[in-house]
């Protein structure tokens, strides 16, 4: 009785030409809206968002004489950030259901490494703009959240309004799919819109698992499959957790 081998589908090159474990070419640029207690301006590859923080003395109705703080963040993107011109979401009178769940996946990510017993009762609010979109654009804005979030509790502390630290770690996040390279890390446009599967990860310094957005498009993925994007994902934010670290010392 002879035996059928079916070989494994050959592997095609990315098409950005980069290794399957190779993140975009990445820059934080600090300091670059002039009013805002903390900015970074984050790229990655073709993907660009400012992050923007803002600082005020009080806390929404709910948490008031909690003795927290809070960190929430807001995300849009420019007309014409994608290909084709996007409307306003303010002309058309509401957030898309994108957004919200874009900005709320943000605050989170932020609220986990923040001691907000430590922040008092004051709000910092991070506004993600994507000015140019080539996929990962939540991802990126996390990552760059956090040095905005970094840059303006830094401020609080040299103008003693904090005594104390709040930020207990770093958080930044990573696109992961499965294409026709296999698996791979930090996808672009070309990349995400024909992947078999993607996931977003949304990781911090000591290994936490914040959050995992995983989606199969078209068969299911096993589990060793996702386990070669969870080390994927572990390779691109330590990368990413040693350029935010050179950003803030830079800025």
């Amino acid at each position: 009785m002879s035996e059928t081998i079916v070989s494994p589908r050959p592997l095609t090159p990315r098409p950005s030409g980069r290794a399957q474990d190779q993140l975009r070419a990445v820059s934080l640029e600090t300091g670059f809206a002039r009013h805002a207690e903390g900015s970074c301006v984050i790229r990655m590859g073709g993907t660009e968002v400012l992050c923007a923080a803002s600082v005020e003395a009080r806390v929404p109705g709910f948490m008031r004489n909690s003795g927290l703080g809070w960190v929430t963040a807001e995300y849009g993107m420019l007309p014409r950030a994608t290909h084709t011109r996007g409307d306003r979401e303010a002309a058309r009178g509401k957030q898309s259901g994108r957004t919200q769940e874009i900005q709320r996946l943000i605050g989170r990510s932020l609220r986990a490494v923040v001691d907000r017993k430590k922040l008092g009762e004051m709000t910092i609010t991070l506004d993600c703009d994507v000015l140019n979109a080539d996929g990962g654009t939540r991802c990126a804005s996390i990552t760059g959240a956090w040095v905005a979030l970094s840059l303006a509790v830094q401020r609080l502390l040299a103008t003693k309004v904090l005594a104390v630290n709040p930020i207990i770690g770093q958080v930044a996040a990573v696109s992961c799919g499965l294409t026709a390279a296999g698996a791979v890390l930090d996808l672009d446009y070309a990349e995400d819109s024909g992947a078999e599967a993607d996931a977003n990860f949304v990781l911090t310094d000591a290994g936490g698992i914040v959050e995992v957005q995983a989606t199969a498009e078209q068969a299911p993925f096993t589990d060793g499959q996702f386990a070669e994007l969870m080390n994927l994902a572990r390779t691109g934010t330590t990368a990413l957790f040693a350029a935010q670290l050179a950003a803030l010392a830079a800025g």
